[in-house]
């Protein structure tokens, strides 16, 4: 009896947390304009390697 309504409560659950399926479906960018995609990567994984030269050469040209 346990058992039944485990299982009953199990399958709806399931059925209640349907989400898009799919490549891509559950990132928080769009991966459709592969364009856009490599202009956003660029800018987000450039920012991080140039900071670094910006900020010693702030430092350095500092008085």
């Amino acid at each position: 009896m346990l058992a039944a309504g485990v299982r009953r409560f199990a399958t709806s659950a399931l059925r209640r947390s349907h989400y898009e399926d799919g490549p891509g479906k559950n990132l928080p960018f769009s991966v459709d304009n592969k364009w856009r995609l490599l202009a956003v990567m660029c800018g987000f994984f450039g920012s991080g390697f140039i900071a670094p030269f910006v900020i010693v050469r702030h430092q350095l040209l500092k008085k």
